[in-house]
């Protein structure tokens, strides 16, 4: 089984409170420098919150996240963050979008330019710097928030479902680039998605989470760089299943309680 490396992301003891609900409860999970991990859950079991705790747009209500060891105050240039709709500015171009995170502090350089179209052929889109968003797929788009959300060099991305719309072999070769930029750049993530097979294929360790607690966890012990054909693999299935069976499991812990 791997072994996991120091933590880069942590969470201990988190709690964020809605009103009278917690909607994430005392989490405890660390990331180490250079993993992926992935979150599995139902809508509404506060995956979504837990990534806005992680890039300092919420605070908690209790507990507290860690960065390389120092608190999350707020958010930061070390995270980068890919939503699950593209959010593209439509009177930009590709190339406009893409250096945005720039210019809301400081007119691009040329050094900018130039790294913003290295990350759009990274992304497979080289020639496209000057369409805009309207004249794109929508894994074109899905490419271009990825290639926003690398130009600032984060040490940390963090991914809401962002492939979710696409369809299967799109998504599936999004899950290569990412998989791909991430190792390049020894970035650490934290993905959320409710598709067992997309976070067993990304992630060095997956969670299950529900209610605002993290019910279950695996290690996932496939090889890396990981190939297209290990989909197929008897253990990618065996891990999804053991997933899928903690995701029913975790279901059933959500109606007991309820009950009580």
């Amino acid at each position: 089984m791997p072994i996991d490396p120091p933590a880069f992301l942590s969470f201990e003891g988190v709690r964020f409170d809605y009103g009278a609900a917690a909607i994430v409860d005392g989490v405890d999970w660390s990331v180490g420098r250079g993993a992926i991990h992935c979150l599995l859950g139902r809508s509404g079991c506060g995956k979504t919150t837990l990534l806005k705790l992680a890039a300092g747009l919420l605070s908690p209500a209790a507990g507290g996240v860690r960065l390389d060891g120092v608190p999350v105050r707020g958010p930061g240039d070390a995270v980068g963050f890919v939503f699950q709709a593209p959010t593209l500015l439509e009177w930009l171009t590709v190339l406009d979008n893409v250096l945005l995170p720039v210019t809301l502090h400081r007119r691009a350089s040329a050094d900018d330019r130039a790294r913003a179209l290295d990350l759009l052929e990274l992304v497979g889109l080289a020639g496209l710097s000057e369409r805009g968003p309207r004249a794109l797929s929508g894994g074109q788009q899905s490419r271009v928030a990825l290639a926003r959300a690398l130009i600032a060099d984060p040490a940390l991305l963090l991914l809401d479902e962002p492939f979710a719309a696409l369809d299967a072999l799109t998504r599936e070769e999004l899950q290569e680039d990412l998989l791909r930029l991430c190792a390049q750049r020894g970035t650490t993530a934290l993905f959320v998605t409710h598709d067992i097979a997309e976070a067993v294929y990304l992630g060095d360790r997956v969670a299950v989470m529900a209610d605002g607690r993290l019910r279950h966890s695996v290690s996932i012990d496939l090889p890396r760089p990981r190939p297209r054909d290990v989909r197929y693999d008897p253990r990618f299935n065996a891990l999804c299943r053991e997933l899928r069976h903690a995701m029913d499991g975790a279901s059933g812990v959500r109606r007991a309680e309820a009950a009580e």
